[in-house]
């Protein structure tokens, strides 16, 4: 009769336990709890850029591409804990010259039909007042690796209708053989086109929720 007991009491003992532990955690946060409210910054493309710069010959070209998105995703209001995801359609390359830009959409470049888009994905944001540093993996013709850009951070205001926005400007040079883009040309014993491509961006960003 008392093992009885004893194993009846040890058994209400834990589905006491468990009751109260499953309460615990569906109840809502104490106050002065961490948020766990999600934010996202969506990026306006009307006020942003994205730019490129490579050397040609003894001078330079520049171009931009004209469709992309870009979000920023964080677990509170804060952007800089949050991680920026841009995709870029390779296709939509300009350089203000139609021949040059169907070439560079070929496969001796960026291959636009078969890698319609390139990526960032950001792996960490350091930001002060005035700087901004974000570490990330670009990916381009299947090709990915970490990049940096660093920048200035241009702060945080609101619009006309109240929206928040956040504006940065950062830059990074890649190599462009690390991404599988090798042709090249040689006039008098030097190359046509450089290796280095130098990659800007201009944000600014909306906060939707």
């Amino acid at each position: 009769m008392t093992r009885r007991f004893s194993l009846v009491a040890v058994a209400a003992f834990a589905v006491l336990t468990l009751s109260e532990t499953a309460a615990a955690q569906n109840a809502a946060p104490a106050s002065g709890a961490p948020s766990t409210t999600s934010t996202k910054w969506v990026v306006d493309p009307v006020h942003s850029q994205v730019e490129f710069g490579i050397r040609h010959l003894m001078g330079r070209v520049r171009g931009s591409f004209s469709r992309w998105y870009g979000v920023i995703t964080t677990s509170d209001r804060d952007w800089s804990h949050g991680k920026v995801n841009v995709q870029v359609q390779t296709a939509s390359i300009n350089t203000g010259n139609a021949y040059r830009d169907t070439d560079l959409r070929s496969p001796r470049f960026l291959s636009s039909d078969s890698f319609p888009a390139m990526t960032f994905e950001s792996i960490g944001i350091v930001a002060t007042d005035s700087t901004v540093e974000i570490s990330g993996i670009l990916t381009l013709r299947g090709h990915f690796h970490p990049v940096v850009l660093k920048g200035h951070f241009n702060g945080i205001g609101h619009d006309k209708e109240g929206h928040e926005r956040i504006g940065f400007d950062a830059a990074t040079v890649v190599n462009r053989r690390d991404y599988g883009i090798t042709w090249n040309e040689v006039v008098e014993g030097s190359r046509v086109i450089g290796d280095d491509v130098e990659i800007s961006i201009s944000l600014e960003a909306v906060r939707v929720d």
